[in-house]
């Protein structure tokens, strides 16, 4: 359920396509977690930012449906592409049709697998990434994907704040809140990077390789 704030950012920021929503329909009908999609504020904060950054080259690691795969596509220079990994094939079908209605299919690869595997096989460097994958293993994400970036890169890493699990008194004590308490612990003590952590929806960590 969509709240107040929620609603008046929504209507006074740039609306979603139509091959957006069409990738939101679909992920409604056809898959169980919904609520995994960026949305549509944070899709057009991820078209702005790739607009500003102009990367030739994109990483993204965690694809679901591909909403956050078309808006930052929709973002690219010209030449521009994204590597996209995603561990559910299952989701393909969804994801390539989605890519097609939005005329973005030539500007992405996607890589179907464990994340951890397909970044060992991958060659920087990597102009952007964006992050929204299993909580658990970001800090590892972390560690293999930073050698291939360059000093300006710039890393997006979603759902941060974990429902306010990661700032509750106790924290607790499952797998995906530890995994999420510790990757922001780590970017918070790394001084090789420049980082602030934004309350948009569950938390995004905007992380500069200095």
């Amino acid at each position: 359920m969509e709240t107040p704030l929620e609603k008046y950012l929504r209507e006074h920021s740039d609306a979603q396509s139509q091959a957006l929503d069409w990738i939101v329909r679909q992920t409604h009908i056809r898959t169980n977690y919904p609520q995994m999609l960026s949305g549509s504020v944070q899709g057009a904060l991820l078209t702005m930012l790739v607009k500003l950054v102009k990367p030739r080259r994109v990483l993204e690691i965690g694809c679901f449906t591909g909403y956050s795969t078309v808006c930052m596509a929709y973002g690219l220079p010209e030449g521009g592409h994204i590597d996209s990994l995603e561990i559910n094939e299952e989701l393909e079908y969804l994801i390539l049709e989605g890519f097609e209605k939005a005329g973005v299919k030539d500007r992405v690869t996607m890589h179907f697998g464990d994340a951890k595997k397909t970044l060992g096989t991958l060659q920087g460097p990597y102009d952007l990434v964006f992050m929204d994958a299993d909580k658990r293993d970001y800090c590892a994400y972390y560690e293999q994907m930073k050698p291939l970036l360059h000093s300006g890169s710039l890393i997006l890493a979603d759902d941060v704040l974990w429902d306010g699990k990661v700032y509750a008194d106790p924290v607790p004590g499952d797998a995906q809140t530890r995994g999420i308490v510790a990757f922001n612990d780590m970017i918070a003590a790394d001084p090789t990077v420049e980082k602030v952590l934004l309350p948009l929806r569950d938390g995004l960590y905007l992380i500069r390789k200095v």
